[in-house]
């Protein structure tokens, strides 16, 4: 099994906009990773995202280019400060090419907890707009690659 962890695009200030959806720069940023994305030919079947509207946003703008079957999914667990030992736990049941969006820190803790059982530590350096690809593997998780905007 495949996972992605995407940092959404950057966010408009919220005196500026209260719901906090992307600014023209995250947009751009997310559509520069989705792109090279879509040339890798992945096999995502579901995009779950946070809820909140950048997180929304990036995920409508990811799925675009990776069409996953299943389509995209508002899933609780997900918002900055969640436990990351919710998706722990339900990464365990899902065997599918699977993207979060989401933010910090909770994917930062997420990934550290799968990677090297500790959500505290900082394994994983996500760049708003980035995604990282980690590999289950007989139970065991491993860090495939990153992709940042500034990479394009």
């Amino acid at each position: 099994m495949f996972l992605y962890l995407a940092h959404h695009g950057e966010a408009k200030p919220a005196e500026t906009d209260p719901t906090r959806g992307l600014t023209t720069k995250g947009t751009a940023d997310v559509l520069k990773v989705a792109a090279h994305l879509q040339k890798l030919n992945l096999d995502i079947k579901r995009i779950y995202h946070s809820g909140k509207t950048r997180a929304h946003e990036t995920a409508s703008i990811l799925a675009a280019q990776l069409s996953p079957v299943k389509g995209v999914t508002e899933a609780a667990g997900l918002a900055p400060q969640d436990d990351p030992e919710i998706w722990h736990e339900r990464l365990k049941a899902l065997d599918e090419d699977t993207v979060l969006v989401g933010h910090l820190p909770h994917l930062r803790r997420l990934a550290s907890l799968l990677l090297c059982g500790d959500s505290e530590r900082t394994v994983v350096h996500l760049k708003m707009g980035g995604i990282v690809c980690l590999r289950r593997l007989e139970g065991e998780w491993s860090l495939e690659w990153a992709v940042s905007p500034e990479l394009y």
